[in-house]
């Protein structure tokens, strides 16, 4: 829970954040996403409907961290989904560098081909904290972008893959780490109310904040992190198919 003392040192301490935020941009590797795979398709044994994936979200989603999409966490997922589960699984995946929960909503939801999906991964947050979003245009912007997908796919199951503890990335220094672990603090706490009250499906994350699961810069996973947390997701996955 983010107290208001925590709150208010965040705002106090923006002067500090800018400083900080743009000496670590100028100074960090920049990685360019690997060759995106929009769709896939893996064969499964058993003959019922296929299991239909989209994923859509930020850097993270686009696999940026890795040099071949196959390793980035929406290239594992339907393999490791159609492993757990014996089902043929389909996956369409969207991911586009700093993109925020208001560009899911306003850019990205209304140009996806309509089609029928079984579940629906949401990988955002972090750059709403990186960006200082405040936690009433979150709500806006988040809470829209639940509404757009219910609207538009009312039978998918719609799951926010969360945001991890920011102030344990390698890459960020102290004081930025502690500030940036606020904001995301909050935003964490605000999707978990709106995943809620709207029907959407946020499990906790036990993914390791640990060396070996970030990419050279330092900020995105590696490909063991990325194999971590699409392990996690498939068994979440195919527990809900086994319900």
């Amino acid at each position: 829970m983010v107290t208001s003392f925590e709150i208010i040192l965040s705002w106090l301490a923006l002067p500090v954040y800018a400083f900080q935020g743009i000496r670590i941009r100028n100074r960090t590797l920049r990685m360019a996403p690997p060759e995106p795979i929009p769709f896939a398709e893996v064969k499964g044994k058993s003959g019922k409907k296929p299991i239909r994936l989209l994923m859509i979200g930020d850097s993270s989603a686009a696999g940026v961290g890795v040099k071949d999409f196959k390793d980035c966490v929406a290239g594992r997922l339907p393999y490791l989904v159609s492993q757990k589960t014996g089902y043929t699984v389909t996956c369409r995946t969207c991911g586009n560098n700093s993109a925020t929960a208001g560009d899911l909503r306003d850019l990205i939801v209304p140009n996806l081909t309509q089609e029928e999906y079984d579940y629906i991964i949401i990988n955002i947050g972090t750059n709403d904290a990186k960006n200082f979003h405040t936690s009433r245009r979150f709500k806006k912007e988040f809470g829209g972008l639940l509404y757009a997908l219910n609207a538009r796919f009312p039978t998918a199951k719609v799951i926010w893959s969360g945001i991890i503890d920011v102030s344990k990335i390698p890459l960020l220094p102290s004081p930025l780490n502690k500030l940036m672990g606020i904001r995301a603090d909050i935003l964490r706490q605000q999707a978990n109310e709106l995943c809620f009250e709207r029907g959407a499906l946020f499990p906790q994350t036990k993914w390791r904040i640990i060396t070996q699961n970030f990419a050279e810069d330092g900020f995105h996973a590696s490909s063991r992190g990325y194999e971590e947390w699409a392990e996690e997701l498939s068994s979440y996955i195919a527990d809900l198919q086994n319900r």
